[in-house]
């Protein structure tokens, strides 16, 4: 658990070192960007035409998913409930960043690809199994670029697969006839992990290794979770939970500490996403749905009309 904390400290408190005579934003700041300049089409009607050419719903599929992650929901139904409820609060594609922290993995791009098709432009702040990597620096560039008097919605999570047959941390590629890992970093990172707490291994601080700085990270945040991973009735599904909360207690902490420079509102989604076949829609658990004011206060939880 120390060492844990102490690469809590290393990654996300020392970001200040590479900031050039900048300080991370912490006021309201004016921006030109626009993120869909002459926008017409409400964000209501790019989810149904995002959608109509996607695959149609497996109910015995659909019921599989629904069996090993109680509380997921397509990406469909994500996308229209999200959309549905921000727009109350004004947000369209017309004046609102979407901001993601999602694995680096090509799976993870079609939710946020899918987002990005209603809304529009995206600032990255994620890297391997979905960390902020970006950080308070990247959180205070990614505010100035917010359209004035606009809104922001963030996006963050870990993902996992599950295949056609109901193998959690296995799926289905395009082109790939091997049914693969899914996520790759956080069964690497769990491997480890393992192999610490069996006994058979030994903690190494990777964290020097810039080759590999991402996964080093990885296996370092995960470590507090050892023995609820161990004791889990079935590591794969429980892994991707672990990296939530783990992911979680970063994302609170850039977000209070950046939250001076909201400008309208600002918009928290955080979940698991699970990747399936490419026949197949994805889905997403959402776990937290937070709004935030223009003066940084939490204003309401929007997870219960999620469920």
């Amino acid at each position: 658990m120390k060492l844990a904390v102490a690469s809590l400290a290393l990654l996300f408190s020392t970001t200040s070192a590479f900031q050039v005579g900048r300080p991370v934003a912490t006021s309201r700041s004016s921006t030109s960007l626009s993120v869909k300049t002459g926008e017409t089409t409400s964000a209501a009607e790019k989810v149904q035409q995002l959608f109509k050419d996607k695959p149609a719903e497996n109910e015995a599929f659909d019921k599989l998913v629904k069996k090993n992650f109680p509380g997921a929901i397509s990406n469909k139904e994500l996308a229209t409930r999200v959309v549905d409820l921000l727009g109350e609060k004004k947000f369209d594609p017309s004046n609102t960043l979407l901001c993601t922290s999602l694995c680096a993995d090509e799976l993870a791009r079609v939710l946020e690809d899918e987002f990005v098709d209603i809304y529009g432009n995206n600032f990255n702040l994620g890297g391997l199994s979905g960390f902020p990597f970006a950080g308070n620096t990247g959180w205070g560039a990614m505010s100035a670029h917010v359209p004035d008097d606009g809104y922001c919605l963030v996006i963050h999570g870990p993902h996992v697969g599950i295949s056609k047959e109901g193998v959690i941390g296995k799926v289905e590629r395009s082109g790939i006839a091997l049914v693969d890992n899914c996520c790759g970093s956080a069964i690497a990172a769990s491997n480890y992990l393992k192999g610490i707490t069996d006994g058979g291994a030994n903690i190494t601080p990777k964290l020097q290794q810039f080759s590999d700085f991402q996964q080093g990270a990885v296996q370092e945040l995960i470590l507090p979770f050892g023995k609820r991973l161990a004791r889990a009735e079935d590591r794969m599904r429980e892994l991707p939970y672990a990296l939530y909360d783990s992911q979680e207690v970063l994302v609170t902490d850039i977000v209070n500490t950046g939250k001076g420079s909201i400008k309208k509102g600002l918009a928290v989604l955080g979940g698991i996403q699970i990747n399936t076949a490419p026949d197949t829609l994805d889905y997403f658990h959402p776990l937290r749905f937070d709004y935030y004011d223009e003066n940084g206060n939490l204003v309401e939880n929007m997870l219960p009309y999620l469920r």
